[in-house]
């Protein structure tokens, strides 16, 4: 894992490195591949990927799926910065008919669990069939929404992070391992 970064004048440190990352990954797709197991190519589970931060997860959760699935994307969003804003934006029902599916929301990270809130009241609104949610990490400590989380591959603190797909302003996306604002 490489030393501290520096992302728009911020310092951060390792805080968990990709072989953990993997494992946990490992650990969620081997209970989505039990509780799918039956699904069929005629009525398919749909993964539905949170852009952009869930991207680098959820393309290593589909390597480890073996069950046939639909994977669509849609871009979400409610963080400037460092903060929460606390409002959602995005639309599912421009990128997919999910009436009657089964779906799986692959989200990266619930904090407040503001984006998983509009997210699961979007797809039952459109008449999706069933709404799951598989996370790679949670912060229970600020998480206080009343939606399940189904897969939840790691908790961690309420601590601000990047890497594996997760930003600061756009940027840290790209590092396999996650990293903690240095405080």
């Amino acid at each position: 894992m490489e030393k501290k970064i520096t992302v728009h004048g911020k310092t951060f440190k390792p805080f968990i490195p990709y072989p953990e990352i993997e494992k946990a990954i490992n650990t969620v797709a081997g209970q989505l591949n039990r509780d799918y197991a039956g699904s069929t190519e005629e009525d398919p589970p749909v993964m539905l990927c949170t852009l952009n931060g869930a991207v680098l997860f959820a393309a290593e959760l589909m390597k480890r799926l073996s069950f046939p699935c639909v994977f669509k994307a849609a871009k979400m969003s409610s963080y400037v910065g460092t903060i929460s804003t606390g409002t959602v934006q995005g639309n599912l029902a421009s990128c997919y008919d999910f009436k009657g599916k089964q779906v799986v929301v692959i989200e990266d990270i619930v904090d407040t669990g503001n984006t998983i809130e509009a997210v699961c009241g979007q797809l039952k609104a459109i008449g999706a069939r069933e709404v799951k949610v598989c996370t790679l990490l949670v912060k229970p400590e600020v998480y206080h929404k009343n939606i399940k989380l189904d897969y939840v591959a790691m908790e961690i603190p309420n601590r601000f992070i990047l890497g594996f797909g997760l930003d600061y302003d756009d940027l840290g996306r790209n590092s396999s391992d996650i990293y903690v604002l240095d405080e």
